[in-house]
């Protein structure tokens, strides 16, 4: 098996792999990873022999020996596609969907393979951002900017063998710009509709011993109505926010190395509520405040001439939300704070055959709620996990991997995870087949468990997944793809309405609770094709079909639509100026689980260009919405018509 150089410091650990280069090039359907390496991935489709170097199973592995399905976006491909939100980058990822309960700053899920939005774990530079004060102990992705996000990294299927709980879906992973070698600035400043506009501005470099990044930003919009102009919906609601970035790598002796990370965002969003005398959804004065904190300190040791590698690491984040009714009784309708406490060892053994990586993690999650200035609700559970999984080539062209873990809940007792994969190339990777199989678990959220609403009789979700696919690489040129897939999940958790409800269930529980309701399968097909027909000019295109469905009632699961499709086309010319589209298809679904109220079928166009002043000075513009699709991914929630902006960027 071909091995990639090592560096003597561990790379921190993150998911992802080829499949489709979702966003400048390729298309390699593979598996998950998460490359702290600097190789452009845009260069896949030119370069068959599959010299990129990703990290998979939380380090670094050829592309072409892992075998799971993973989208990365790069920082290039980022640049030129100038999306604000990090959610319209991700909607043209194969099997993601996206939802959101409004404009910038507003409530949105993102949807992988049909899981639901609490069912992924979503990390930033590879710390677990899950907030454990919400419902389901899921993720916002509404208030997260692209800002000095680098690289973009989606591994799908359920991964809890390497990410542990929530990982059903999959895995969402953002990198910030990383420290460099020599001194470098980037600047990046736009303005547009809705009275938009936003700042980032990033510095790295290094100082004998010391690597560092860092950066800030700001971002300001007036928005638009979260309750839908098409319903009634009249005033905007506004987001303003502001970022900060970094991280820095300490070398203490030639195999140790000290690892520093840091991220806070701070926003405010205007909402829509239900206000009196209907309580039907409509305009208000309300607000929402978020903060949130993030930090990550490690201590990494190389052994072995570098063949044992081992990191040591405390991570901790920290979210408060808070909303404000400026005109009601009690102005503070609601305050939570999540905390999450992270332990962790993770050893790295490469050896001539066999890789291999193992570790031992243990997670306290805390929260505190409050309703209309009520007593507090508080909690705090943990969950303490040991992880191996081990990559042999018995012959050439073949990858075998496996691995299982353990996971112990002080509240539902433990969980079992299993994972097994195989990829083979008879041809050096011009050709990929590959399988995989893996098992998820979630376990409850604080909330579903010690709310006023909680159950703690609740057991944890459990899910199987299985997918199978091939890539073809033609002329050296064009890339296709194929991956069928499905996975079959238990003991999800549902909420019970108790309003006249008589079972013993609802005792104590007037107004509701949790319970292991259903029983769901999702499966499909992703079909992912990439393509430098000639220089300066690169067209990927994804098309998902995705059944996902309750097994217990027979219906559609609520907000996944059945088809998705995209296609993003890039054209450089020889004196700099670059033209670029995306165009994003989603088909009809229902808003609700009776599935009695539809969500109609859009399709969005994006265009934008970028014309280079100087080598360090950059204009650049888009149009967004193009058509002016009027459409909902919520029913009653506002979405963006169109819009124009423009700026421009600074390399120092």
């Amino acid at each position: 098996m071909h091995r990639p150089s090592l560096p003597g410091r561990l790379v921190p650990a993150l998911p992802a792999t080829a499949i489709a280069t979702a966003t400048a090039t390729a298309l390699a359907l593979a598996a998950p990873a998460h490359a702290q390496s600097r190789h452009d991935l845009d260069s896949a489709a030119a370069d068959p022999a599959g010299a990129i170097v990703i990290t998979a199973s939380r380090f670094e592995r050829p592309a072409d020996s892992v075998a799971q399905s993973v989208t990365i976006i790069t920082g290039e491909a980022i640049r030129r596609r100038q999306s604000a939100a990090v959610i319209d980058l991700l909607r043209t990822v194969p099997g993601v969907t996206v939802t959101a309960n409004g404009g910038p700053g507003t409530f949105a899920g993102v949807n992988i393979r049909g899981a639901e939005t609490d069912q992924n774990v979503v990390l930033i530079d590879g710390i677990k951002l899950n907030d454990p004060s919400a419902p389901g102990g899921g993720f916002n992705f509404g208030e997260l900017l692209v800002g000095n996000i680098e690289r973009i990294e989606v591994v799908r299927g359920s991964q809890s063998v390497i990410w542990g709980s929530q990982a059903i879906g999959g895995v969402v992973n953002l990198l910030t710009a990383a420290p460099t070698e020599q001194a470098r600035v980037n600047l990046r400043a736009e303005g547009g509709a809705r009275d938009t506009y936003q700042a980032f501005g990033n510095i790295s470099g290094r100082a004998g011993p010391v690597a560092a990044s860092a950066g800030a930003g700001f971002f300001h919009s007036d928005g638009l109505s979260a309750f839908s102009a098409a319903r009634g919906g009249q005033e905007a609601d506004g987001y303003e926010a502001v970022s900060a970035n970094a991280r820095a790598t300490i070398d203490l002796a030639p195999a140790v190395s000290l690892d520093l990370r840091g991220f806070f965002t701070d926003g405010e969003t205007e909402i829509d509520g239900f206000p009196p005398p209907s309580y039907a959804f409509g305009d208000t004065g309300e607000r929402s405040e978020t903060r949130e904190y993030v930090g990550y300190g490690g201590l990494n040791a190389a052994m072995l001439g570098g063949r044992l590698r081992n990191r040591f690491g405390f991570a901790y984040t920290r979210t408060r939300r808070t909303s404000i009714d400026p005109e009601g009784a009690v102005q503070t309708t609601f305050d939570a704070t999540g905390e999450n406490e992270r332990f962790e060892y993770q050893g790295i053994l490469t050896l001539d055959a066999v890789d291999a990586t193992f570790g031992a993690e243990t997670e306290r999650a805390s929260f505190v709620t409050a309703s209309y200035g009520g007593p507090p609700a508080v909690a705090d559970a943990r969950i303490t996990g040991l992880y191996a999984e081990a990559s042999v080539a018995p012959v050439a062209g073949l990858v075998l991997t496996g691995g299982a873990r353990y996971d112990d809940h002080d509240t539902f007792g433990d969980a079992t995870t299993l994972a097994a994969s195989a990829v083979y190339s008879p041809n050096g990777g011009t050709t990929r087949l590959r399988a995989a199989y893996g098992e998820g678990f979630k376990a409850p959220s604080l909330f579903q468990l010690y709310s006023d609403y909680g159950n703690l009789r609740l057991a944890p979700e459990r899910s199987e997944s299985w997918e199978a696919g091939v890539s073809q690489r033609l002329g050296g040129w064009l890339e296709l793809a194929a991956t069928w897939f499905q996975r079959d999940t238990d003991n999800q958790i549902d909420f019970v309405s108790c309003f006249g409800n008589t079972e013993p269930l609802c005792a104590g529980r007037p107004y509701g609770t949790y319970d292991n309701l259903r029983v769901t399968r999702a499966k499909g097909v992703e079909l992912t094709a990439s393509a430098r027909p000639f220089e300066g000019l690169s067209v990927i295109g994804q098309y998902s079909h995705i059944d996902a469905e309750d097994r217990v009632t027979g219906l559609e699961l609520a907000r996944r639509p059945q088809r998705t499709a995209s296609l993003i086309a890039d054209y450089t010319f020889a004196f700099g100026l670059q033209l670029g589209g995306t165009l994003a298809h989603v088909g009809d679904s229902f808003d609700d689980a009776a599935n009695t109220r539809p969500l109609a079928s859009y399709t969005l166009v994006d265009l934008r260009a970028a014309i280079p002043l100087s080598e360090r000075i950059e204009l650049f513009g888009r149009v967004e919405n193009l058509l002016d699709e009027e459409y909902e991914t919520v029913f009653g929630y506002g979405t963006a018509g169109r819009g124009a902006f423009g700026g421009v960027r600074l390399r120092l």
